[in-house]
């Protein structure tokens, strides 16, 4: 099993940086780049980069904002939004991204994943699905911001995703993002036992605690968090943060040893 690994995700909408409460009531949180900086120093496992608009709109990937967040990082980053092509997904690579994040696009054309997956290595291709969860405990997927269900249960698109090429898979809760009330672990569960390739849940994480709760319970190679780490207090004012390198690695070897041991 990969290593896990504690990743902010940060959603773009024109150009700025925001945070959603279940894809709604977005607050501007800052800028990107500077946003960039900040985790330069501390020792982040990788960044995550959504625009958020991009796709459902119909834009090109913002590849000015693009080459300048490869050029300031010094750590991995992961980019989606927009991504129609494989000529698109290249630029991206080229510019020095280490992966791009494709969602409506692989499923109005899944055969996409493969073929991007060909170009760049399967790799640098993350397939994001975000669920909604019905009162009868089942989970549905959406597209452009949660405004459109898609066909086919999850359990079918996990794996069709792996079988077409996917490197990795993001599932993030819609029901929980901004809500800060903890990880949906039946959902982890889920992805868990249906796929053999890495995946990142995201939504829903109050607490470093809550991050530890996820990797005890399923050992999960990604636990992404957006406001985690872009607000502090109950108040949510905006203060970038992550753990220190110590902190962060006592937590992981704390909480993988609980998985091992289930």
């Amino acid at each position: 099993m990969l290593r896990p690994r504690i990743i902010p995700c940060l959603l773009i909408r024109d150009g700025g940086l925001v945070k959603t409460q279940k894809f709604k009531n977005e607050k501007y949180v800052g800028d990107p780049i500077n946003a960039v900086k900040i985790f330069n120093e501390k020792s982040v496992d990788e960044l995550i980069f959504l625009d958020i608009d991009a796709s459902r709109e119909g834009k090109e990937p913002n590849y000015k904002l693009i080459q300048k967040l490869a050029d300031e990082s010094r750590m991995p980053l992961c980019y989606g939004g927009g991504i129609k092509n494989v000529e698109q997904a290249e630029k991206i690579i080229h510019a020095g991204i280490e992966k791009i994040a494709i969602s409506s696009s692989a499923f109005s054309d899944p055969k996409l994943i493969t073929e991007i997956s060909k170009s760049v290595g399967s790799q640098s291709i993350v397939c994001v699905l975000d669920v909604k969860k019905s009162i009868l405990g089942s989970y549905s997927i959406y597209i452009f911001n949660g405004t459109k269900k898609i066909n086919g249960n999850l359990k079918y698109w996990l794996e069709t995703f792996e079988n077409l090429g996917a490197g990795e898979i993001l599932i993030n809760s819609i029901d929980l993002d901004g809500m800060q009330t903890g990880y949906d672990l039946n959902l982890a569960n889920i992805v868990n036992n249906n796929i053999n390739i890495p995946s990142t849940i995201l939504g829903g994480a109050s607490s470093m605690s809550d991050i530890g709760e996820l990797i005890a319970s399923k050992g999960l190679g990604g636990c992404a968090a957006g406001s985690l780490f872009v607000f502090k207090g109950k108040y949510r004012a905006v203060l970038i943060n992550y753990p220190s390198f110590q902190e962060k690695n006592d937590l992981i070897m704390k909480s993988y040893n609980r998985y091992q041991k289930l």
